[in-house]
């Protein structure tokens, strides 16, 4: 499937490489809003086309699908003019700033005939299908948390003066929606919606969290989020069950998995060793659901981005973060 792509840092040469890994998605087109930019990527991955201009993208024949990586504000804008011309979207995290744009862009994505996917690597990895093959194991759950917590050095900048993107509230940043997504979709994956959510942010001058504690409240057990985008941690996650523990390195993209027995205190490895570009598990399982038309994974991982964004919006609401496109 023929693809191209939509910003030029770090994260779309991690995409670029990752589908050239996975065989099933082939770089043609490139776009970046400066010529040089645009030339220089595609260059560099040998893609044959560049474009300025998104809507000419858009309306490319060279494409079948589109990569998103541009600021957060600007997603929404950007995925539905590719949808409305008929290209499946997979759009980077936080997919959205709001439900109601989640909710829009689904409702055009069906009505083109394509599909929309949030690009977000560890659910798709092997390791999460372990995780949660064997999650009985660990028993009635009683608690969990999952910490994200990564010093940023657009931070510096930041305490400089400046208002990096993800640190403004004008591009929908903030460390819950960058950061705290990926264990707030590990929770979601393996427990589903929670019964009530409580956010405890640090805000920052640009009104939005530099970082936070998310609390998610189920029926038998609390599962905490912590996320940080202006302090460093190296805590793994942690899921506690009446039987045994699992132990995760990371949250994404879950580089290994360790159960504890509770009784016994024997240590069993659970993990696969991930490709190094651990991006190539997403890109694999959208193209397949494309290919295949495998609507019921599809339908899945809809209803999870729906819970996530639901979860991040009501976080932001009860501490009176709002984004520009929200005022």
């Amino acid at each position: 499937m023929t693809f191209g792509t939509v910003g030029t840092g770090w994260i779309t040469e991690s995409f670029i490489k990752a589908a050239e890994l996975s065989g099933h998605l082939q770089l043609t087109s490139v776009y970046s809003r400066t010529e040089d930019k645009a030339k220089q990527l595609a260059d560099t991955y040998n893609a044959p086309y560049f474009f300025t201009d998104l809507e000419e993208l858009a309306k490319s024949s060279e494409i079948q699908a589109v990569y998103i990586a541009s600021p957060n504000s600007v997603h929404f804008e950007q995925t539905l003019t590719f949808l409305k011309n008929k290209k499946h979207v997979i759009c980077e995290k936080p997919i959205f700033s709001t439900s109601a744009e989640l909710h829009t862009a689904y409702q055009t994505a069906e009505e083109n005939g394509v599909y929309l996917f949030e690009a977000i690597r560890n659910i798709h990895t092997p390791n999460f299908k372990i995780l949660k093959d064997n999650l009985q194991r660990a028993g009635k759950l009683r608690s969990t948390i999952l910490p994200y917590i990564q010093y940023s050095s657009r931070y510096d900048l930041f305490l400089q003066g400046e208002e990096p993107n993800i640190f403004s509230a004008q591009y929908s940043g903030g460390a819950l929606v960058d950061l705290g997504v990926y264990p707030l979709y590990l929770a979601v994956g393996l427990f589903g919606a929670p019964k009530q959510v409580n956010y405890h942010p640090v805000v920052l001058r640009s009104g939005v969290d530099g970082s936070g504690t998310l609390v998610l409240t189920y029926d038998d057990f609390i599962c905490t989020i912590l996320c940080s985008k202006i302090s460093h941690s190296e805590l793994p996650c942690e899921i506690h069950g009446e039987k045994g523990t699992f132990i995760l390195e990371d949250a994404a993209p879950i580089s290994t998995i360790t159960f504890v027995d509770n009784r016994g205190k024997e240590r069993e490895t659970m993990s696969v060793t991930l490709e190094e570009q651990n991006m190539v598990y997403e890109c694999v399982n959208i193209a397949k659901i494309i290919e295949t038309k495998n609507d019921q994974e599809y339908k899945q991982l809809k209803v999870w981005s729906e819970i996530v964004l639901q979860i991040t919006e009501e976080a932001r609401k009860q501490n009176n973060i709002l984004f520009e496109v929200e005022k």
